[in-house]
């Protein structure tokens, strides 16, 4: 027993029994805490990855589209004055041809696989599968259906939460639509100013 100034007293073999304890308790929280906040981040980087790889293949989509073709919009009822309300819109970006690439787009995320940077260890996503059958390097490049699965899922979470927005955006925005989507827009890429602008 040891008597401190104060009247308490501490029973010293007690304390060194407890203290073990309480270290592995402590590296029990931080290792818990540290995993918590890695899944968080690996959670973060699968949205941001399937948020960029959804504008990668939409753009792709309405690349495809001759852009002369055009589809009239609006109500084909005549006006008092005897005008109607129709226009016509580039049918590339009118909202039924946006609907139906929206409907499939998620089905590309198998096309994808994920590569880690070596320094922050944040994950990208990238697409394994060339569009013009071009072989192309994968050395550094993981391909795993679990993340061609959690993409697609991130994807399918992301266009019926945002449907309307991505309509909105792929209708009338042409630059930047990655980062003014996934970042300032969505809120699903913290780091998106970050990542370099991917070719189409």
């Amino acid at each position: 027993m040891w008597h401190c100034s104060g009247g308490c007293e501490v029973d010293i073999e007690k304390a060194t029994m407890r203290s073990p304890l309480r270290v592995l308790y402590l590296c029990l929280f931080t290792f818990l805490l540290l995993r918590s906040g890695e899944g968080a981040r690996q959670g973060q980087d699968i949205k941001c990855g399937a948020c960029r790889a959804l504008v990668d293949e939409m753009e792709w989509e309405i690349s495809q589209v001759d852009p002369k073709k055009m589809i009239q919009t609006g109500s084909f009822r005549i006006n008092p004055d005897g005008s109607q309300s129709v226009r016509e819109v580039p049918l590339a970006r009118s909202e039924g041809h946006l609907l139906e690439v929206l409907e499939e787009v998620c089905e590309k995320m198998k096309d994808y696989g994920e590569h880690a940077d070596p320094s922050t260890n944040r994950k990208t996503y990238v697409r394994v599968t060339s569009r013009d059958g071009k072989a192309m390097d994968l050395s550094e490049t993981t391909l795993d259906s679990r993340v061609s699965s959690s993409l697609k899922y991130a994807c399918e979470t992301i266009v019926e939460q945002h449907e309307d927005e991505l309509i909105e955006f792929f209708a009338h925005e042409t630059d930047n639509v990655k980062d003014k989507l996934c970042s300032k827009r969505t809120d699903l890429c913290d780091h998106a100013l970050q990542i370099p602008h991917d070719e189409l």
